[in-house]
Parts: C-alpha cells; structure tokens; sequence
C-alpha cells in the first residue's frame, strides 16, 4: 500500500543536497492526512527532519512522525487560535501566535504535556511573522502594530523592539548573525545581532510598478538569497548582500490575497510555493525557470516545505501532503 512505499523511500539513501528537476517532477503524494476541518495556516519541520508540525484555523496543532507517516499528536488551542506554529531546538517545545482578536501574547508550548513553558506579552495587535534564531533562545516577532521585537525563550518580557511601519516580514539568516526586516515602501533592513540598537547596516528597496504587503521572508541555505512572498501574484527572488532583485516569480496563482508560504528546497537549488488552485510550484533559484509544478490538493495550498534532511516535502490545504519520489 502506499504506506509501505511511503516507507522504502525514507530509507535516506537519497541525499537532499543532489534534487534536480526530473526528481522534482516526480513528486507523488505518498500520503494525505484528513486531520483539520479548517485549513492549516502554517507548517514546520524540525531540524532533524523526523517530525512536521502544523497548526489550522480550526484552533489545532499537530505533530507529525515523518519515518512513520504518522499523526503522533494533537494539540488543543481553542481558546486563542494558533497560528505560524514554529519549532524551538527542542523536538518537543514550539512557539506559536495567537489568531483571536482579543489575544496577540506569542505562547511557548511544551507539545511533550501540552503545557505552556512561557507567555510572552507586549505586542498590541496580531503577530504575522515569527523567526527563531539557529543559534540561541532568540526568537523574532513582526506585528500589525507596526513593532518588531526580539524574545529571549527564557524570559518573558522583550529584548528590544524596532518600531516599523507596515506589515512586517522578519528572518535570521542561516548563520543567526543578522536578521532582516521586510516592512512597508518595499523596505528590506538589515540587522547585525549583536548590534541591532544601532539601526540597520544596509537598507533595500525592492523595485516593483506598486507597494506590496509582505506575507513571508527566508534567506536561503547559503544565506546569500532574500525571499519574499506577497499578497499578490509575485515572489521576489534578492541578492541578500547586494540587495539586487534577481527573479520574479508569478507563474502560481494569487489572486484573492491569499497568504501563500514560499520557500527554498534545503539545496538551496529550487524556490517552491503553493497556489490558489492547489498547486505546487517549484522555480529554479539561479535561472529564474519554472521547472515543476505538482498537482494534488483540492483547495489553495498555503503552506509548502521540503524537509531539511530528507526527499520528501509537505503541503498542506485544508488537508496535509507528504510528497515522495515515484522512483
């Protein structure tokens, strides 16, 4: 059955670092979780890439055994909602945002008891961006009050805060010395983060006919590539050093504003995102080419990631892919 194959092709003989289109163009999905009643609005891989977590406008966290494909846990947040649930370096501890109107506190949840290790309170409207930083406890929260602050898990009042207009998108770079900042006008701001107090060291602009809102920023694997995603039919590729926009990509659909997640496969090779007719889209990062597009979901994929030590991906609707090689 399909578990089965979905077994034999995470033996981890294949190595993540050598994808190339003709694997990418044979991406099946090898198993469909039915879990949610409302879409899943963000997903996370661990580190080790043996565990997915998702979290869904139903109010619901699930973890995800991906050897075993696998629900292992569900977790509860009827109370606030959850949204951008996100792994700490712990297995088993996330944080995530709130999605009620009335609570924008960032929660820092043990999923091992389903017990909140830390509340973390100070911003004043709804958190739409979070980054953990790969090199400490130091995590990133950008804000629809116009504030991006900087958390300690350990502690629970902010580091600092950086006072930007607009809907913020926030990022480490994979080293977890700087931190960028994608705000309104297009902006991106760089930060040294031993020295953020200081202001930026480098300001760009991000050349378009009109003013975007940002939904998502990653650097790449090697650090050297900006992404972000918009509210419109547009990702823009970036030279993260330069700040030189190399590649637009629009080739998905986005047409109602939808917040679709894109991101970089763990080679850094490939660029991927969902779209709004259930699509997946993968585009080459140093040509700008589209070179896969993946059919299966029923509905808009939002959520769209490639697991950072294994050939496999999840995607999620309102229902969650796992995607794996046919050969």
């Amino acid at each position: 059955g399909i578990n089965a194959e979905y077994g034999t092709s995470m033996d981890g003989s294949r190595k993540v670092n050598s994808l190339n289109d003709e694997l990418l163009r044979s991406m099946a999905s090898g198993k469909v979780f039915k879990d949610n009643k409302n879409r899943i609005n963000s997903l996370d891989f661990h580190s080790s890439g043996e565990f997915c977590v998702t979290s869904s406008d139903d109010d619901s966290i699930h973890v995800y055994n991906v050897n075993e494909a696998s629900c292992s846990r569900l977790v509860h947040s009827k109370k606030y909602g959850v949204d951008l649930v996100t792994y700490t370096h712990h297995v088993n501890a996330v944080i995530a945002a709130s999605r009620s109107p009335l609570d924008d506190t960032i929660r820092y949840l043990s999923l091992h008891d389903n017990k909140y290790l830390q509340y973390f309170v100070g911003h004043r409207d709804r958190v739409v961006s979070l980054a953990m930083s790969p090199l400490s406890d130091t995590f990133l929260s950008g804000s629809l009050d116009d504030t991006v602050r900087m958390w300690d898990l350990r502690t629970p009042s902010c580091v600092a805060i950086l006072k930007k207009k607009g809907r913020p998108a926030v990022a480490f770079d994979p080293k977890g010395l700087v931190f960028a900042v994608a705000t309104a006008g297009n902006q991106i701001k760089m930060f040294d983060c031993r020295s953020f107090s200081g202001g930026p060291f480098t300001n760009f602009t991000v050349h378009h006919d009109h003013f975007v809102e940002w939904t998502g920023m990653k650097f790449s694997p090697d650090g050297n590539l900006l992404l972000l995603s918009s509210n419109e039919n547009v990702v823009f590729l970036l030279d993260s050093f330069r700040g030189q926009n190399l590649f637009r990509f629009s080739t998905y659909l986005n047409q109602n504003g939808s917040n679709l997640e894109a991101s970089f496969t763990p080679d850094g090779q490939y660029v991927m995102s969902g779209s709004e007719d259930g699509t997946v889209h993968f585009w080459s990062a140093s040509t700008g080419q589209e070179q896969a597009v993946l059919h299966g979901h029923g509905g808009p994929v939002g959520v769209a990631r490639w697991n950072p030590k294994k050939v496999m991906m999840a995607s999620g609707c309102l229902n969650l892919s796992f995607w794996i090689p046919r050969y």
